[in-house]
């Protein structure tokens, strides 16, 4: 692994189709949603990073204080390096729309890089928890997220998912929520929503 880069599974799919980046949630590796994404879309690159943070040895895209308390600066670093990271792999495999899925601190980061660089042409944001009031920047209009949550998540509260949803439609975004009544767990009605929104690219 190198300062720009992260350790990695990739699988290279033709030219002019999209590059899928796929995030794992904290404790994850680069094989939780590496064999999920070849599936949605077989003819795209599948792009795996293993977070470059450990916790306790859990593997995490940047640093937090607490639950759902984040270390601001090294949020700002990992968004830096993720936006580059995944530029210069879209480039090289010349992809045709860039498309991110995360979960947990996975969507976390890729909900950050989205609000911060806009790089993404569609993002799936599983059980994210943005815990801060997002700065204002540039329009969002043209973009797709869907986002799934549930109902009773305690590391991912309604009203946070919400107050995300919220921040991405008044940039221009192109919404949809959907909730299972469970908690932090994937559950099967959101894999279904994954396919369905994947499914045009």
């Amino acid at each position: 692994m190198t300062e720009t880069g992260y350790l990695h599974r990739l699988h290279a799919g033709a030219p002019h189709k999209p590059i899928l980046l796929v995030l794992h949630g904290t404790g994850g590796d680069e094989n939780q949603f590496f064999d999920f994404g070849r599936r949605l879309l077989p003819e795209a690159t599948i792009l795996s990073p293993r977070g470059d943070v450990s916790e306790h040895g859990a593997a995490r895209f940047f640093r937090r204080t607490g639950e759902g308390v984040y270390d601001m600066p090294d949020l700002s670093r990992a968004t830096e390096k993720m936006a580059a990271y995944v530029k210069a792999f879209a480039d090289e495999y010349q992809a045709s729309d860039i498309l991110g899925l995360g979960f947990s601190n996975g969507a976390n980061i890729l909900a950050n890089v989205l609000i911060e660089k806009g790089i993404f042409d569609a993002a799936v944001l599983m059980h994210p928890l943005i815990p801060f009031q997002p700065a204002a920047q540039s329009t969002l209009a043209g973009r797709k997220v869907l986002m799934t949550a549930g109902q009773r998540d305690p590391i991912a509260p309604v009203s946070m998912t919400e107050a995300l949803s919220e921040h991405l439609k008044n940039r221009g975004a192109e919404i949809r929520v959907v909730w299972h009544p469970g908690g932090h767990e994937i559950a099967p009605l959101e894999i279904n929503a994954v396919r369905d929104f994947l499914g045009g690219y």
